[in-house]
């Protein structure tokens, strides 16, 4: 892992110092230079070793993220979104902007105005390369806005405040429905997800607080306040057993009413999409009330972890039945839940084993064959930048970031 390599180095530097007097010399020259220089020249702290690590062998260099899709060498707008928020986090712009660009022109065809990114890109039967489905992805696209948002704040570009503008504006009118009874929510995606009969399929891992947050902040006069609050009355709605599914289905019983059912489709499973609402709360601020809220609400999880030593795959939620073996980014999803659960030894145990398991993944060969690897690393990813502290989320939805204030004290001299 990065960090036990870091300290080999550092081990091995001292040594090596002590050895030799002259080099020694040029090293302490060096550092009483450094404030000097730092001061002429913008800062580019290495602020996230893992993230140059994924990005080293996972992100081309015209900004495209590889291994996001099972079907092979496909891309998808949620590890483009992913892609760009941890290239913030990690103080890396020229990255952050070659995702965006890539995003926007292969995605979205330069038109984010008008446009959602379409979720999947990749070579088609024809042989060409090019978008295969059109259809967006809710959860990509806001949080690709909500990066461009934080991106033109951190590194004062206003360009990207006017494109994440933009796409908050086609979100708004693509996605952005009022359900009866409940009032404006966000579709998973403009097609396929409103039925006959008044019934609405909805994801709750698509709409992670903090975001919602954020995007209120910039736009106080639309509709992202009353859909933060109308995303924890899903999950608690929809929430048995101190679970939540996948997926929620949600039922107009008249012009002015409704209720959460299960979902037509996947029912109440509770897995691959589902971890992710334990992460983004186990990530939300400590004083944002609806999260604590739900982290209340939602406790199966912990209690199941706390049994077992690890998170189920599945869990049917009206039953509360759990069942399976987790892949090791449900146990990184779980680190900042557990946290803000109360449960810091079990948060412990599950990051040494993430570490330990990231640690085989990335050993492993790009030919070889095995398991797939994306969804793993983009969970862990999440989790141990949030653990190490290279980023949190403030109330406001905000980013505080560690190479946002190390910058500050370096340029303050």
């Amino acid at each position: 892992m990065p960090v036990s390599s870091m300290s080999s180095r550092d081990v091995s530097l001292r040594q090596s110092l002590r050895g030799n007097a002259r080099r020694l010399s040029a090293v302490l020259a060096l550092a009483l230079l450094a404030p000097a220089i730092a001061a002429a020249t913008p800062c580019e702290l290495p602020a996230w070793p893992l993230w140059k690590t994924y990005a080293t062998r996972f992100v081309q260099a015209d900004g495209r993220v590889l291994e996001s899709s099972l079907e092979n060498n496909h891309s998808t707008s949620e590890g483009q979104s992913y892609g760009m928020l941890f290239a913030l986090i990690g103080n890396d712009q020229p990255r952050f902007d070659k995702l965006w660009r890539w995003t926007s022109a292969n995605l979205a065809g330069s038109a984010t105005a008008t446009r959602l990114p379409g979720w999947l890109w990749g070579q088609g039967t024809d042989g060409q390369w090019r978008l295969q489905d059109a259809n967006s992805a809710a959860d990509a696209d806001l949080w690709i806005a909500y990066a461009l948002l934080e991106a033109a704040r951190l590194w004062h570009r206003p360009d990207y405040r006017q494109d994440a503008l933009h796409l908050m504006a086609t979100i708004e009118a693509q996605l952005v429905v009022t359900l009866p009874g409940l009032g404006p929510m966000v579709l998973p995606g403009p097609q396929g997800f409103v039925l006959p009969d008044a019934l609405w399929r909805l994801n709750p891992s698509y709409l992670p607080l903090p975001l919602l947050r954020r995007l209120a902040k910039e736009a106080p006069n639309g509709p992202w306040q009353a859909i933060a609050n109308n995303t924890a009355t899903m999950i608690a709605q929809s929430s048995h057993h101190g679970f939540v599914a996948d997926w929620v289905g949600y039922q107009g019983t008249s012009a002015q009413s409704g209720v959460f059912v299960s979902d037509p489709i996947n029912g109440d499973t509770g897995s691959y999409d589902a971890i992710r609402v334990y992460l983004w709360l186990g990530m939300s601020d400590t004083s944002d009330p609806l999260a604590a809220l739900l982290l209340k609400r939602l406790d199966g999880m912990a209690r199941s972890t706390v049994a077992t030593g690890s998170p189920p795959e599945t869990v049917q939620v009206l039953h509360g039945n759990v069942q399976g073996q987790s892949p090791f980014g449900f146990w990184a999803a779980l680190i900042p839940y557990l946290e803000a659960k109360g449960q810091p030894r079990l948060a412990d145990q599950q990051r040494r084993r993430v570490e330990l398991a990231l640690h085989e993944a990335l050993a492993r060969p790009d030919t070889d064959a095995g398991a797939p690897r994306y969804y793993n690393f983009m969970l862990s990813l999440f989790a141990l930048g949030w653990a190490d502290k290279h980023y949190r989320f403030r109330e406001d939805g905000t980013l505080k970031l560690s190479w946002e204030t190390a910058c500050t004290r370096i340029t303050a001299r």
